[in-house]
């Protein structure tokens, strides 16, 4: 039976996910690289994928998923860091992106080093969106054999999906050994939940008679309200960032009813896992690093394992046969 992950988008908000798969890790006692077929992951859920499948110098996982919980806890205000001079004058944040690229760059060079997309443990598949050519970009590691100039180092494919519109510029990323490049943003805007790609790649890369399970973790729904009043005399302005947050949220909970209809048609498809909780206490901005709001994302997790418990024990049995 093939097995299948995918992890929403969500900024720090992916500390979430990360926790649910180191409650995994610790129940299996593996790995995820090792326990899954096929990971898919957008935006922050693109650099968690990323991470689970990075070698190390033997060729070993080189990140837990406990690690990449301590890497939203200990980098966030790192990748979430305004310049001093945009914190003093407001408005800049309305013409340009809210974060300098050189925060988030220098992380990611710090835990993928020039690792390539190729070396990955297992297969990977992460959504971004070039904006020149108008359609989605896939980074998928399955492409390494037939295409060997859409091999990206890691770090440049985690730029690309976490590229969120407003927040950090787009992503200019350059393809090996040739002068064209890819301009890209996050693919949240179009997958924030990228578990029906995953679904399609599924499809694509195994065997049609091959039965698996879905296992996709969100980063936290929505709840504060956006009223009326609020909105009666918003403009392009007032709408940008709110407008984002809508899209990246719609658009996961469209996917989540897409496969529940799925599940129950497709013979294959044996289960499809959803582990996600609403965000009351904790902030649902993808930038608040602080360390109340990681506090507050934790217990969104710890709810999670508690009100799910079934559903994991369910999965954890499974996984391990």
């Amino acid at each position: 039976m093939r097995k299948i992950l995918s992890i929403d988008g969500g900024g720090i908000r992916g500390i979430i996910p990360a926790i649910v798969l180191a409650h995994i890790e610790k129940r299996t006692g593996k790995r995820i690289c090792r326990i899954f077929d096929l990971i898919a992951g957008t935006s922050t859920g693109g650099i968690l994928a990323l991470c689970l499948t990075k070698p190390d110098a033997k060729g070993n996982p080189q990140y837990s998923a406990d690690d990449i919980v301590k890497l939203y806890v200990n980098e966030g205000m790192n990748i979430f860091r305004k310049s001093p001079w945009k914190s003093a004058v407001p408005i800049m944040n309305m013409i340009e992106s809210k974060y300098p690229k050189e925060g988030i760059e220098s992380v990611l060079q710090k835990y993928f080093g020039n690792t390539m997309l190729s070396s990955s443990l297992t297969k990977v598949i992460i959504p971004s969106y070039d904006i020149e050519r108008r359609k989605p970009f896939f980074f998928k590691s399955s492409e390494k054999e037939a295409h060997k100039k859409k091999d990206f180092m890691m770090k440049h494919v985690a730029r690309a999906t976490s590229a969120a519109p407003t927040y950090f510029e787009s992503a200019k990323i350059d393809l090996p050994k040739n002068e064209d490049y890819f301009l890209l943003i996050d693919g949240g805007v179009f997958a924030n939940d990228p578990a029906m790609c995953a679904y399609a790649e599924c499809k694509k890369l195994f065997e049609k008679t091959d039965e698996f399970i879905l296992v996709s973790i969100g980063t936290g729904k929505h709840t504060r309200k956006i009223t009326k009043s609020e909105t009666e005399d918003w403009g392009l302005v007032q709408w940008a960032r709110p407008l984002l947050s809508v899209v990246f949220d719609g658009v996961s909970r469209a996917v989540e009813y897409q496969l529940k209809q799925l599940e129950n048609s497709d013979q294959n498809f044996k289960r499809y896992f959803r582990f996600q909780a609403d965000l009351e206490e904790a902030n649902d901005d993808m930038d608040d690093a602080s360390k109340r709001n990681t506090r507050d994302l934790r217990l969104v997790a710890e709810e999670i394992l508690d009100k799910q418990r079934d559903d994991m024990d369910v999965l954890c049995e499974m996984l391990v046969v």
